[in-house]
């Protein structure tokens, strides 16, 4: 009995809380699950406002972390991992309290969730550029660059479908903390290795949006064929 009504809070929660976005992540359903479950352990106190800044603040750290890994020793990179998994907390968690909440500003979050997400990737970005050597700066700038072209596919794709999606197939944000973590962490047992990894995820982006510009643009043939 016990179980069958944790499911059904479970349940609830998640419907109202994730109801205005669809995920298609790999790690959705354990996202979506300890997210349900810090919810209800959020003090009152702290807004989803809250939340937002300290999820920017997290993106902060691990620009950090790239610095005193450039002037200090490279173990300090792995105080990046803690950076992105406060930015997590605070991404992950700024909207759905609102919603949790009943207190939800549709539009005013979507917007402040678009420009903190943007600055947090240019921090890493430009943390990594700092950290970066012999001229391989130039894939902070692609990296920047490729993950702003991701966030205007998933603009575009919401005002053509009105269905809100912030993954790209398997793939969404969560994920790619997960890979930036374990670079870091091959960075610091071999030395030098981030610039081929981050190389391979400069690439990877890449095909990936190209392939997601593609799949918009016919979304967009067809929402025009169906309109004339």
């Amino acid at each position: 009995m016990g179980k069958e009504i944790q499911v059904e809070d479970y349940n609830a929660i998640a419907q109202r809380t994730f109801s205005d976005r669809k995920r298609t992540n790999i790690l959705k359903r354990a996202e979506q699950l300890t997210i349900v479950f810090l919810l209800p352990k959020v003090p009152k106190f702290i807004s989803p406002n809250l939340l937002t800044l300290m999820g920017t603040l997290g993106s902060g750290f691990v620009f950090l972390a790239f610095v005193l890994g450039t002037y200090l020793v490279d173990w300090y990179l792995l105080l990046g991992i803690i950076g992105l998994a406060v930015n997590w907390l605070g991404d992950s968690l700024d909207g759905r309290l609102a919603y949790y909440r009943n207190t939800p500003r549709r539009w005013y979050g979507f917007a402040l969730d678009i420009i903190a997400d943007w600055i947090g990737i240019v921090l890493i970005g430009f943390g990594y550029y700092i950290y970066a050597k012999n001229g391989t700066q130039v894939l902070a700038f692609a990296f920047v660059a490729l993950y702003g072209w991701s966030i205007i596919i998933s603009q575009l794709r919401y005002k053509i479908t009105n269905e809100y999606s912030i993954d790209s197939g398997f793939v969404g944000p969560t994920e790619l903390r997960f890979i930036i973590a374990l670079i870091l962490i091959i960075e610091v047992l071999f030395t030098g290795s981030i610039t081929y990894l981050a190389g391979l995820i400069t690439i990877a982006l890449f095909i990936i949006n190209t392939i997601d510009s593609m799949k918009l643009l016919k979304l967009g043939d067809l929402k025009d064929k169906k309109t004339d």
